[in-house]
């Protein structure tokens, strides 16, 4: 309540009479020099507080996404029969949050279930073929995104218009050589393991698949760095922190597609049971 030896003095009166009149047109009242001071004098928002991407944050959505696929690696591990189910669901899912304008948290962990299963049931295949080409994938795995990690953050390799012109060429290339393979195998004309990786380089005893696995390999640690990329710009930028999940995202991805191409590549240099 006002004290009313200042409620009758003129001064007060004008300025109650401008709060009174800045309420009625919906007009903040015009704050005082003390009061801008202040307002000037408090700590700048952090990007937390202003609903920004952080590096923080996403490593956590990341971490989350990868928590979820490795429970449905191990659903995967024990029931082999459920990559069948993760490949087309992660397929779909994928396409899905690929094409959503806004990311879905909800989705993109289910995403990352699906990709889990596929990932547990390949994994548990591989290993009834070769001892000990699981580790070795895994290890294999964090080695590339480790040292591609290192050498973005050196500023080593960086993303450009023609690298990734040659990346989605390259792509799109390797994506119709393994619809083609696929189609080989299943029709009975190519009988190799891995079927046409597995056939050897004309004049050579190399499978077809270890030079194609090692460029493979490049492909998805370039990926990587397209998927650093993005993190970097989105927490520059300032973009909201819900695309934090986008980059999540790409992450999981690329480090399945990594994986997978790696123990493939291991299974020609390792000795099958």
């Amino acid at each position: 309540m006002a004290n009313p030896a200042f409620s009758n003095s003129p001064a007060f009166s004008a300025v109650a009479a401008q709060k009174l009149a800045a309420r009625q047109n919906g007009v903040p009242p015009v704050p005082t020099p003390g009061q801008l001071q202040e307002h000037y004098a408090l700590p700048e928002a952090t990007p937390d507080q202003m609903e920004r991407m952080t590096y923080q944050d996403t490593i956590f959505k990341t971490l989350a996404g990868f928590a979820v696929l490795l429970v449905g690696a191990a659903i995967g591990w024990v029931f082999p029969a459920l990559a069948i189910v993760g490949a087309i669901a992660g397929l779909v899912l994928a396409l899905v949050n690929i094409f959503k304008k806004k990311p879905s948290p909800p989705l993109i962990l289910a995403y990352a279930f699906a990709q889990g299963l596929l990932v547990g049931g390949v994994s548990m295949l591989f290993s009834s073929f070769s001892d000990g080409i699981v580790p070795m994938a895994l290890f294999g795995t964090l080695a590339v995104v480790g040292v591609t990690l290192a050498l973005f953050a050196n500023g080593k390799v960086r993303v450009s218009k023609r690298a990734t012109k040659i990346f989605l060429v390259a792509i799109v290339g390797y994506m119709a050589f393994s619809l083609v393979n696929l189609v080989l195998m299943m029709t009975g004309v190519v009988t190799s393991f891995g079927g046409v990786r597995g056939m050897p380089i004309p004049g050579t005893d190399i499978p077809i698949g270890i030079p194609l696995g090692i460029l493979v390999v490049l492909l998805a640690a370039y990926s990587l760095v397209m998927d650093f990329d993005y993190i970097q710009k989105g927490v520059q930028t300032g973009q909201p922190r819900i695309y934090g999940w986008t980059g999540a995202f790409g992450i999981i991805v690329t480090v399945v597609w990594l994986y997978l191409e790696i123990l493939r590549l291991l299974s020609y240099f390792l000795p099958r049971n």
